[in-house]
């Protein structure tokens, strides 16, 4: 399933402002109900929901280099959960950690499922795992 991106400053800010935060060992994720998803809906060939994403990524973190490997694994784990089950028409805001430098995609797909599973981003079947 394809999901949209999250481009706009402003849908960021919006998120870590009144968004619910879940934080795990490698990445922290905030959750916002998307009020356009209806809109967009109608855009969507496939007429459903989606999710609008955002990766950040603080130059905190290192170089340009381990900034991009970071959005990378956090990419590969959120297709992974996708896979799995995920609630639609949702603003979503993954940042990842230093910790995340040394780890592998599965790690990160599951500390990404245990905060999903609290900001109850799952679907029901999922969540009994």
């Amino acid at each position: 399933m394809r999901y949209g991106t999250l481009c706009e400053n402003h849908l960021f800010s919006k998120v870590f402002k009144t968004g619910k935060r879940a934080g795990g060992r490698y990445v922290a994720v905030y959750r916002l109900k998307d009020l356009h998803a209806a809109r967009l809906k109608k855009e969507n060939p496939r007429k459903e929901k989606i999710n609008r994403v955002g990766i950040s990524v603080s130059k905190k973190l290192g170089g340009a280099v381990e900034r991009n490997r970071a959005k990378r694994v956090v990419r590969e784990a959120y297709r992974a959960l996708v896979g799995e089950g995920v609630r639609t028409g949702n603003l979503i805001v993954i940042v990842p950690k230093n910790t995340i430098l040394s780890v592998k995609t599965g790690d990160v797909t599951g500390d990404m499922r245990y905060c999903f599973e609290k900001l109850e981003l799952l679907t029901h079947e999922n969540t009994a795992l």
